[in-house]
């Protein structure tokens, strides 16, 4: 099974919208993804619940967590949201940069952008990898069940 990281610097909206897809859109027995951050922040960003929720993915359990060598050796794949030189870089890790705009503090419009460009750049990654698509998603209803602990 393959396990993608998704990364950004505070794991309270880019990273954990990614994982969610990812974990929505992806076959559960090829692939999975985790979330993490160089400096997590105490609680997902309240608007990236909110515009989430309206795809039926729940993440209001989810708490942002650190990213870890120990989280970081078992992924095939390192994904860092566009943060620049505050980007986690972790050696003999594949990695790719989305340069995605941070959600925090943006108007819903701005963050179901945000959400929207995220899914189909984690639906093109699930078929890069070969780990999906998931046989039961005609969308993401029913989704939020399987993100805990993204």
């Amino acid at each position: 099974m393959k396990t993608v990281l998704f990364a950004c610097i505070h794991n309270a909206g880019r990273s954990q919208m990614a994982a969610a897809w990812f974990n929505a859109l992806s076959n559960p027995e090829e692939g999975r993804a985790v979330s993490a951050g160089t400096e997590p922040g105490q609680r997902v960003h309240p608007e990236v619940l909110e515009v989430m929720k309206e795809v039926d993915i729940d993440l209001s359990t989810i708490t942002p967590r650190l990213l870890t060598q120990e989280l970081a050796a078992g992924a095939a794949l390192l994904v860092t949201m566009g943060c620049g030189e505050s980007c986690p870089v972790v050696p003999g890790l594949r990695r790719a940069d989305w340069p995605l705009e941070d959600p925090k503090g943006k108007r819903l419009d701005q963050v179901r952008r945000i959400r929207d460009d995220i899914r189909g750049r984690v639906e093109k990654l699930v078929a890069e990898e070969s780990v999906g698509p998931r046989k039961t998603v005609g969308s993401a209803a029913g989704a939020g069940k399987r993100v805990q602990g993204a």
